[in-house]
């Protein structure tokens, strides 16, 4: 008799590629389970069937049960899943990556390690965010000032379109409902937004914790990409469900923005703005390399380093003879 855990693991090419998958699903008292492929979500109100291999994050808030049913095809399927608080506003663990090669965090860590190159990437991304400035003759600190600036024009000028009244940045990070309905919509869209960006960095195999813009946190570079679509996608959405009452403004902004992430293709754009910033640093295939020219997202084959930055056949013994 076959079970619900008979399926095999999708291999890499079989999986929808991040970039297509729908952007998250934020489920909350309920008991998360599957049947068949899909995944299912039970509460009072009935039973909600999403299939696995269209989600790109599952974000899971409290009251929220999963079977080791519900993980295993979760896994399989190269989902992101993150636990949160509240209104998403905590996160508490994250899932795995969608790819099996290590190429992208490796250029990660070469373009972290030195000084120079953690600059320039911090650069380039600042550069995503002011296109039409010169970021090269600006230091870091010059760079934040300007972030600064753009935050502030942007609350002024969604206020103004909106209708919306603001005043100034307000965040409990213990108490949600402390601040305002505008206040409230953008602490749930930028936690929304860290967990989209989580999903991708892993999905792709990145480090988290390697920042070019922020440091000394476990999700350094999460919120470097998640910060490049804060002004464009973000806060438009939270000013927009705010606009509406202040009566569960959480939930509107999450609708407002999973809109704007699927009219905007934020995952596309994420894995491109990713790669892009990273591939300057990436090993190029060459001699024993295990993906010369080819496609190393969907390598599933481990290699052993040699000497001369040669990469091996791993599963041999190379004990009787030498290699250079």
């Amino acid at each position: 008799m076959s079970g619900l855990g008979s399926r095999g693991a999708s291999s890499p090419r079989q999986l929808t590629r991040v970039q297509d998958r729908m952007s998250f699903v934020y489920l909350e008292r309920c008991v998360v389970h599957r049947q068949d492929n899909a995944i299912t979500a039970e509460d009072t109100e009935g039973v909600r069937h999403i299939p696995s291999a269209t989600i790109g994050t599952l974000l899971l808030g409290p009251g929220t049960r999963v079977t080791h049913q519900a993980m295993s095809l979760l896994g399989d399927s190269g989902a992101g899943v993150v636990w949160v608080g509240e209104h998403g506003v905590r996160y508490y663990a994250g899932g795995r990556a969608l790819t099996r090669s290590s190429a992208l965090v490796e250029a990660q860590a070469t373009a972290w390690a030195n000084r120079r190159s953690r600059l320039d990437v911090a650069r380039a991304m600042y550069a995503l965010r002011f296109p039409d400035l010169d970021v090269a003759q600006f230091t870091r600190k010059e760079l934040m000032g300007k972030e600064g600036d753009r935050l502030r024009r942007c609350y002024r000028e969604e206020s103004s379109r909106t209708g919306v009244p603001w005043r100034t940045r307000e965040f409990n990070r213990d108490d949600f409902s402390a601040g305002d309905a505008p206040n409230q919509a953008v602490t749930a869209a930028a936690q929304c937004m860290y967990g989209i960006a989580h999903a991708v960095v892993i999905a792709l195999g990145c480090s988290p914790g390697l920042g070019f813009v922020h440091a000394g946190h476990e999700r350094s570079f999460v919120m470097d990409v998640a910060d490049l679509y804060k002004t464009d996608i973000g806060i438009p959405a939270a000013f927009d469900a705010a606009a509406e009452g202040e009566e569960e403004v959480a939930s509107r902004t999450r609708r407002a923005l999973r809109d704007r992430i699927n009219t905007t293709d934020l995952l596309g754009r994420c894995v491109r703005d990713i790669q892009g910033l990273l591939a300057p640093y990436a090993t190029r295939g060459g001699k024993g390399s295990p993906h010369p020219g080819g496609h190393p997202e969907h390598d599933d084959q481990a290699a052993l380093q040699s000497d001369g930055d040669v990469r091996l056949a791993s599963g041999r013994n190379y004990g009787e003879e030498i290699v250079w």
